[in-house]
């Protein structure tokens, strides 16, 4: 397994891991752990998708990162 495959897996690891737990209650989608395992996961994502050249995946993981971003930013208000 190469590196951006491993990274990638991380980073999509945590975003699954954050959909499950939170489509099975046990995360809030306003709480800041589900916010921050989006933030990470998908940064991670994104530069795994950066390391194989794919920029579609890139855009995706980047808007999907700020938006978790701009979301964990208003729950502080």
């Amino acid at each position: 397994m190469s590196a951006s495959q491993v990274i990638g897996s991380i980073g999509v690891a945590l975003l699954l891991a954050a959909f499950f737990m939170n489509s099975f209650g046990m995360l809030k989608s306003d709480s800041r752990s589900y916010q921050a395992m989006n933030v990470v996961g998908s940064a991670v994502s994104c530069y795994a998708s950066y390391l194989i050249g794919f920029a579609p995946f890139v855009v995706l993981e980047a808007i999907w990162c700020a938006a978790a971003v701009a979301a964990m930013v208003r729950g502080r208000r």
